[in-house]
């Protein structure tokens, strides 16, 4: 009962729920902190305004979406044309930001009559829409073992997380040694420094009042 509780906790991190206001040739990007060979499922429906209700429209009729994925050094993981509400699927390759993008197919510009939209969006990291597997099952053995297999899943996916937030911990740490260490080699190297320069000063000095017969 102590896993399911963290389980369940850990499951509404792994879901990012909103919605965001975009002209209709807007492009509006979001960064995920994903880890390597991890399915990210997202499901997004767009809502357009209209101007005589002064209210969004439940639907966008004749307006798709175009879907980007791409990771941190620009490798392109998706790009795909959607309607006006759907879901679209990827699998990060290696760990770190990825770069999720959203941009209307309209043809209008915004200052020429285009209208803004509210663009629902809905992401899962890590997770499997079992909904339409349970709704198929003919008996309550298949939904529970379906529903094992989902659980399953999101242990998984709970220690893919971890070790990967180890790793980076353990790479901020190497990074905070090493910052550590040259620090103190650079303060080790200033006090040679200004050691140096007082005994050049000091010896000058003497060599001068000597010359000028001062001692």
């Amino acid at each position: 009962m102590q896993m399911l509780t963290f389980v369940l906790s850990f499951y509404f991190s792994l879901s990012t729920a909103f919605y965001f206001h975009v002209g209709e040739r807007e492009e509006k990007c979001i960064m995920e902190d994903i880890p390597s060979d991890t399915l990210v499922t997202g499901t997004f429906k767009i809502q357009q305004w209209d101007i005589r209700r002064q209210d969004f429209l439940e639907s966008a009729p004749g307006l798709g979406m175009f879907v980007t994925v791409r990771t941190y050094n620009d490798e392109v993981l998706l790009s795909k044309l959607y309607g006006p509400q759907g879901r679209f699927y990827f699998t990060s390759h290696s760990p770190g930001e990825h770069i999720i993008c959203l941009e209307s197919n309209s043809t209008r510009l915004v200052s020429f009559g285009g209208s803004k939209l509210r663009i629902h969006l809905e992401i899962r990291v890590g997770q499997h829409n079992l909904d339409a597997a349970i709704a198929q099952a003919k008996d309550k053995v298949n939904e529970v073992s379906f529903k094992l297999e989902h659980l399953i899943e999101q242990i998984e996916q709970i220690v893919k997380e971890q070790n990967y937030q180890r790793d980076r911990e353990e790479n901020f740490r190497m990074i905070s040694e090493d910052t550590n260490s040259n620090v103190l080699w650079w303060a080790f190297a200033q006090t040679l420094i200004f050691i140096s320069i007082g005994i050049f000063q000091m010896k000058y000095l003497k060599d001068f009042f000597v010359a000028k017969k001062l001692v």
